[in-house]
């Protein structure tokens, strides 16, 4: 990483000292200072608790966690995070094999893309979170609820992303198979799966985080067996000692399957770039093409409500979609459902503040002090690869089940988007800034606000989308795990448990439109407030 502020002159070309003892000192200091914020932190909680600044059964000393670390890892750590691993697997095999043929079936054929795409992605826009008290009625609480989560979280991204992979490939190489006169087989084989595997690979990459996460609040919610059920019993008993393990085993599986999937893409590609890609543009059809994107949605909204009617589903479980959009209407009249939404809006917007405010402050202490980023960078590395639902029975026992650790939560969950997009747009500047930053002889604060700032404004607003997005999937995720008088995410849990699938199906139906709205306008916020790349 540059940086833009390091001072010129002769003095940088001039040789280094003969002597080499002042380069070993500096070698040695850069090499300890990824180990002073863990040690630090370390030294304090064995300050604190020892000294009993808080209760030990809120902050084990690390002692007891050695201990139950070495416990755990005797049998019953391996046992729980096997069965996980072994979910996982399953997961992704299912979901990363039904991704790659239907982003692949879409990508080759536009009717197909414009047929089935627009209510895919219409269906995707609800996050897998909300599906899970749906689910729940479905397939009950056993493996199978695990199995249709995890797919549900791994085949969107899989899927999209190989559909650009193969859709934007295909113009240019079909031209040059025809001109070669490949076969159909070594077409898709010589030319489309090289040219479409680095948006594969991408989207598996996303698919792994994305699965991980879900696993691990479906086992939190709905388990016997499991890490995230481990996690819960020992919160309920207020054993933190074996939550501790269990976070940091959570984060070292992460961190070893992103590194593996960074291996195996670096394997894989010897190109430095997407082969002969190119962006299509949607064209608006005409006559009937334009209704092509309405007849599979319209195809299972009857097949839904025939289920439903003549009962081919337990209407307990399966309500039509006429009483779900009933359900909308009496909850917006009698208040209900805006009040639910206004109040999980509150605490994400709440948590975005607290959160973002932390992440762009940290982003840009991080991108413009190298000293900084060496100190504290690998630190947030290391906590980004563990899963958020990870902390959600630390920060119950930590916080209670009140509006704190709700917005704690949430604000987690929007930290790391922030952080990363204003650290990496920082590090991006082009070093010329610094070049005119010294001939206009500007002070540090005119760099930040003239030249720093509005050039990694792109990157910064795109984590600001970014953050919005995960803040609102954070709200979810907060209410759920942590019952409220108020809330969407609480009121879907208390309507699943009371058998209520339409107000199920009516929550569902904000949750996702609250999402996209919220995209759109992290989007359109963005666009606005970068404008200037446009003009």
């Amino acid at each position: 990483m540059k940086n833009i502020y390091k001072p010129s002159g002769l003095a940088l070309h001039n040789p280094p000292p003969a002597f080499a003892k002042p380069r070993l000192t500096w070698f040695s200091a850069s090499r300890a200072a990824p180990w002073a914020v863990p040690v630090a932190v370390a030294l304090l909680w064995w300050i604190a608790s020892h000294r009993h600044w808080m209760s030990a059964q809120i902050l084990p000393t690390p002692e007891l966690v050695l201990q139950a670390a070495r416990e755990l890892l005797g049998g019953e750590l391996w046992k729980q995070l096997g069965i996980s691993l072994v979910r996982l697997a399953w997961g992704l095999l299912a979901g990363i094999a039904s991704g790659l043929a239907l982003g692949a079936w879409l990508g080759f054929s536009r009717r197909a893309e414009r047929l089935v795409l627009p209510t895919f992605s219409a269906l995707a826009q609800v996050p897998t979170l909300a599906w899970i008290p749906l689910f729940m009625l479905f397939f009950g609480i056993g493996e199978l609820l695990k199995l249709v989560v995890l797919i549900k979280a791994i085949i969107v991204p899989v899927t999209l992303h190989t559909l650009v992979g193969v859709r934007d490939a295909q113009p240019r190489l079909r031209e040059a198979a025809a001109v070669l006169r490949l076969p159909r087989h070594l077409l898709v084989w010589r030319l489309i799966l090289p040219a479409a595997l680095p948006s594969f690979l991408t989207g598996v990459r996303l698919a792994l985080a994305q699965g991980w996460t879900s696993l691990l609040a479906v086992e939190l919610l709905a388990s016997s067996e499991g890490i995230g059920y481990l996690m819960v019993q020992a919160r309920q008993l207020f054993m933190l000692d074996i939550v501790f393990v269990c976070i940091l085993v959570i984060g070292l599986v992460g961190a070893i399957m992103d590194r593996g999937i960074q291996a195996l893409d670096r394997h894989l590609l010897h190109w430095p770039q997407q082969a002969a890609g190119e962006f299509r543009r949607s064209t608006r059809g005409q006559g009937l093409e334009r209704l092509q994107p309405w007849l599979l949605p319209a195809g299972l909204l009857a097949l839904w409500q025939a289920a439903s009617h003549f009962e081919w589903v337990d209407p307990a479980i399966l309500a039509s979609p006429l009483s779900v959009v009933l359900a909308l209407w009496h909850g917006a009249l009698d208040g209900s459902l805006p009040g639910a939404l206004l109040a999980s809006l509150q605490r994400t917007l709440a948590g975005l503040l607290l959160g973002g405010a932390l992440g762009f402050l940290l982003g840009l202490a991080l991108g413009l002090l190298r000293p900084a980023e060496r100190l504290l960078g690998p630190s947030f590395a290391a906590l980004r690869q563990v899963a958020i639902f990870a902390w959600v029975p630390l920060l119950t026992a930590w916080f209670g089940l009140g509006e704190t650790a709700k917005v704690v939560f949430v604000g987690l969950a929007a930290f790391f988007p922030l952080l990363l997009a204003t650290q990496r747009g920082i590090a991006s500047l082009p070093p010329q800034l610094a070049e005119a930053a010294r001939a206009l002889r500007l002070t540090p604060a005119q760099r930040l606000r003239r030249l720093v700032l509005p050039g990694a404004a792109p990157s910064v607003f795109a984590g600001i989308r970014l953050a919005l997005i995960y803040a609102w999937l954070g709200t979810i995720g907060a209410e759920y795990f942590m019952p409220s008088d108020g809330g969407i995410g609480s009121l879907m849990i208390g309507a699943q448990q009371l058998f209520r699938m339409d107000q199920v199906g009516a929550g569902m139906l904000l949750v996702g439109l609250t999402g996209a709205l919220l995209a759109a306008l992290g989007h359109r916020i963005e666009a606005r407030a970068t404008r200037w790349r446009h003009a």
